[in-house]
């Protein structure tokens, strides 16, 4: 069983570092208060080739592994980046995966070339307003106009819909009660997001301001045959294929967000001064900073497993979700004691660590709750009932 990282994957870590290190904190920070998509980033790591990492390398990609996109997305967050850096290309490095693996030719050419250049954005169109996770509820419908489509419904949650020229799209093509099971008779399409049929409405949240998230309102929008994805009623599938994976990668994410708040707070506590001493030397200081360190180590080993066996081939889906839970948890216990540790000046933005426990939320609610995970472990780890 081996820990350690190969040379090319530290080689890779460190790249990414010295990439991340031109947008400092005080980048994100102005991002976080005016907001405004990281354009500057976003072309940085188009221009560098990141934005291809696991991407097939006849489309221009690095055709690297889950491990190396983890790696990747890792230390951009941990650069002081945090969530509003990862989000604002997390989609590339994995988000058309059902693109790659179902999509025929001149789909992938169409989609992953001009995506990897940087020349065009994309967002996920999946998450419906009264559908949540229960995504074989989805209402959205994708009607047959002669040979094409034409699409209407509602989508919630949708990152950099703002910004995104397309759209992965998951809809009805056949009503669920005409289907043997739930999940049967979702299409999955690539599509452009045509804004004369799509009304984009931005969600005014709790942090990561430089991303944005929408709610979608599709009004006849005219799809054609040749973007649908793989075949009709097959598209819960194709999104199935993505969710181990992006729950590595949102794992990863996670520590390197705890990994930066941990090194605000240690500097912090080695340089405040309290009673003629530095508050480090306290036990109740040093004590839970310890903790954190202890628990994302572990929450990372754990990704990284997840990772290794995505790409060898083996089942993962426990152990992804699983780290998913651990590195979520510990990530937002370690932004709270971030906070603690600077005391009243954890209150304020300069500090950056505020700004991490508000972006570390997220990672709590999506893209998957810890209750359905814990109900999932139970049920096909343990054998349990299904309890939903």
């Amino acid at each position: 069983m081996e820990f350690e990282f190969s040379d090319d994957q530290r080689q890779l870590r460190e790249a990414v570092l010295a990439l991340c290190a031109k947008f400092d904190g005080q980048y994100w920070l102005s991002k976080d208060k005016e907001g405004g998509f990281p354009e500057e980033f976003y072309q940085a790591f188009a221009k560098a080739g990141w934005l291809g990492i696991a991407m097939p390398e006849e489309y221009g990609g690095a055709g690297l592994g889950i491990t190396e996109a983890a790696l990747m997305l890792q230390a951009v967050a941990e650069s002081g980046g945090g969530m509003s850096a990862t989000s604002s290309v997390h989609l590339n490095i994995f988000g058309l995966n059902p693109v790659v693996v179902f999509g025929n030719e001149d789909q992938k050419k169409r989609a992953l070339t001009p995506l990897i250049h940087g020349e065009t954005k994309a967002c996920f169109a999946v998450t419906e307003p009264d559908a949540g996770l229960n995504t074989t509820k989805l209402t959205t419908k994708a009607s047959k106009s002669g040979n094409d489509y034409v699409v209407s419904g509602r989508k919630i949650w949708i990152s950099t819909a703002q910004e995104a020229d397309y759209m992965l799209l998951l809809a009805r093509t056949t009503p669920i009660e005409e289907v043997k099971r739930p999940t049967d008779g979702l299409s999955l399409f690539y599509t452009k997001l045509d804004r004369n049929y799509v009304e984009v409405r931005e969600i005014d949240k709790m942090g990561r301001k430089a991303v944005d998230s929408n709610e979608l309102f599709i009004d006849g929008l005219p799809v054609s045959a040749v973007d649908r994805i793989g075949e009709e009623g097959k598209g819960f599938q194709y999104v199935l294929h993505g969710m181990n994976p992006e729950r590595i990668l949102v794992s990863a994410e996670a520590v390197g967000i705890g990994r930066a708040a941990l090194a605000k707070a240690t500097q912090y506590a080695k340089e405040r001064i309290v009673f003629d001493r530095p508050i480090g030397m306290n036990q109740g200081v040093q004590h839970p900073l310890a903790r954190c360190w202890a628990e994302l180590e572990a929450a990372n080993l754990l990704a990284f497993k997840a990772a290794s066996l995505y790409d060898s081939g083996r089942p993962c889906g426990s152990e992804a979700n699983a780290a998913k839970l651990l590195s979520a948890e510990a990530a937002f216990r370690t932004c709270e004691t971030a906070v603690l540790t600077h005391g009243g000046f954890g209150y304020a933005k300069e500090y950056h660590v505020e700004r991490y426990l508000r972006e570390v939320m997220i990672l709590k609610i999506a893209p998957v709750s810890p209750q359905l995970i814990l109900s999932n472990i139970a049920e096909k780890v343990l054998g349990l009932p299904k309890s939903y």
